[in-house]
């Protein structure tokens, strides 16, 4: 299905440089305000971007990059977030922290492709580890599934198709009759078996939401990601309307309560509690929350939200106080997020990303890396050798590849990775947003190609005899370099063509995805991949 046909699809659905350190330039956004230029984060491994200022403060976001649609589970001291992995697969990354800021990834639950999946929902019941998954196969329509596992490290089950279709963000809860219900876009509900691996009744109507001033700019009204929560005496179901992209004022969070599952549901009289209100606040259509009590008993607000300046990154994970008021209700604490709050008190500090480079000696397939849009055959592309990935080829070019992508959540920094082209492949690295939108450089035995935008450059095509070539790719606040060697970094050529991508995101090109660095295999035969490195510079 192309990016058009999906992106109308979920409206339908959601309305029934050198290593050198340097200072980074600010975004190239013209709203970007001088205090969302200003902003300042701490470093963590490789020089990523580090939400912990290390003095009892943090900075949104906690987790960076490309996480939207957060659900959050604390199971015991522990605390386990996954994110919508939309085309890659492996996917459904799990993340884990003890202190609500720091975090890390686990493994990656989703293992078999099942088609593009959108925001899921992982819950705990009876000792049991589940995730629901709203997901849709090539030329069919969306329907939900369900995986589960005893350990949340897996192993994972196969998917289960609940069969339960045009239906996407599921939410999980137990009623007041103990059964099990799952909460979906529209506002709807389905009663759950007792498994929760079936349906067990029909789709129903469970909630009409608030609806916003018909003079706010905002993208649609969407009614999505319902999540719930027993609190005391009454259900709460927090909500997202306004829609997930758009103007930056869209995305919202709002919320209603009922003593029953089944309502009636009173809207909250503080709708909305988060909204984006300036093109100014650094961050944009924040919306899609979960309600997660902290390791000291107070309670926090996780969502997503799009980086001023910077939606090539995609939504990425904020976390934000939150208080219980006098009268049953709750409120956001946070404001437009663009000081450092106060860190959730009593958690043990957990440790905060991991290291991108990767000299192939561990799997890291599936935390790290994915293929994007995989069929299920391609998953036997991909092999371990000494030291190195195999990467088969697939299709002629990166326009009809399915491209490995490895997440970076950092404004700016420089990627090296070598590759050897084996039988006659031809292979690059890449900027791959999706098969429509995507820059980078690539090589032949006999030549070197540029892409810039989805297209072959003909006119800077160059011969160039290459077995092996180390490619460096240097994103620098959205303005592209690249440079070659092939006496493997000891010397370096630059390419004759910067690229500027601010532009290679949603709102352009639809299918809410970010921009991913990607190595492409094409042709025939396939290449060797080695020595991938990775250093945030900004």
């Amino acid at each position: 299905m192309v990016d058009t046909s999906r992106r109308n699809t979920f409206k339908m659905l959601v309305t029934g440089a050198v290593a050198a350190p340097f200072v980074a330039k600010s975004s190239t956004s013209a709203s970007c305000s001088v205090e969302t230029r200003q902003l300042t984060w701490a470093h963590g491994v490789e020089g990523q971007r580090k939400a912990d200022l290390g003095n009892g403060t943090y900075l949104n976001p906690i987790v960076a990059g490309d996480h939207p649609d957060p659900t959050i589970l604390k199971d015991g001291s522990d605390y386990y977030m996954t994110f919508t992995p939309f085309d890659a697969s492996p996917g459904i990354v799990i993340w884990h922290s003890t202190d609500l800021v720091n975090w890390s990834p686990v493994t990656a639950a989703l293992t078999k492709p099942i088609g593009t999946v959108f925001a899921v929902d992982l819950c705990k019941h009876n000792d049991r580890y589940f995730i629901y998954i709203p997901a849709a196969a090539q030329g069919k329509g969306w329907s939900i599934y369900v995986i589960w596992a005893d350990h949340i490290k897996g192993p994972w089950s196969d998917p289960i198709d609940l069969k339960v279709t045009g239906c996407i963000d599921p939410g999980h809860i137990v009623g007041e009759d103990g059964k099990r219900y799952l909460f979906v876009n529209g506002i709807r509900k389905f009663r759950l078996t007792d498994d929760g691996l079936a349906a067990d009744g029909p789709l129903e109507p469970a909630y009409s939401p608030w609806r916003y001033p018909d003079d706010w700019v905002v993208e649609d009204f969407a009614p999505e990601g319902p999540k719930l929560l027993r609190h005391g005496e009454w259900f709460y179901l927090i909500t997202a309307v306004g829609g997930t992209a758009g103007p930056p004022t869209s995305h919202m969070v709002i919320a209603a309560r009922s003593k029953s599952i089944h309502g009636p549901w009173e809207h909250c009289p503080h709708n909305p509690l988060v909204r984006t209100t300036s093109a100014a606040e650094p961050w944009w259509s924040r919306g899609h929350a979960s309600l997660v009590e902290g390791p000291a008993g107070d309670w926090w607000m996780v969502y997503h939200g799009y980086e001023n300046g910077f939606r090539t990154l995609g939504r990425q994970t904020l976390l934000e106080p939150m208080e219980w008021t006098s009268d049953g209700w709750f409120r956001a604490k946070g404001g437009d997020l663009s000081k450092p709050l106060p860190k959730p008190k009593g958690g043990k500090s957990s440790t905060s990303g991991f290291a991108l480079s990767d000299d192939f000696t561990r799997n890291k397939f599936g935390v790290q890396w994915s293929l994007h849009q995989p069929a299920a055959e391609d998953m036997q592309r991909v092999r371990h050798e000494k030291g190195a990935l195999y990467l088969a080829a697939k299709g002629q070019s990166p326009a009809d590849s399915s491209p490995l992508t490895c997440l970076a959540g950092d404004r700016a920094y420089v990627a090296e990775v070598t590759l050897d082209l084996l039988d006659g492949a031809e292979g690059g690295v890449l900027l791959f947003y999706n098969h429509k939108a995507f820059v980078g450089v690539g090589f032949t035995p006999e030549h070197m190609k540029t892409f810039e935008y989805a297209d072959e450059l003909a006119w800077m095509q160059q011969p160039m005899v290459t077995s092996s070539v180390r490619i460096r790719l240097t994103n620098d606040n959205n303005v592209v370099t690249y440079h070659y060697s092939h006496d493997g970094g000891k010397t370096w050529v630059l390419h004759g063509l910067r690229m500027e991508v601010s532009g290679m995101h949603h709102n352009v090109f639809g299918g809410f995805l970010s921009l991913k660095f990607g190595i492409y295999s094409a042709k025939k035969g396939g290449i060797r991949i080695r020595d991938f490195t990775y250093h945030a510079i900004g």
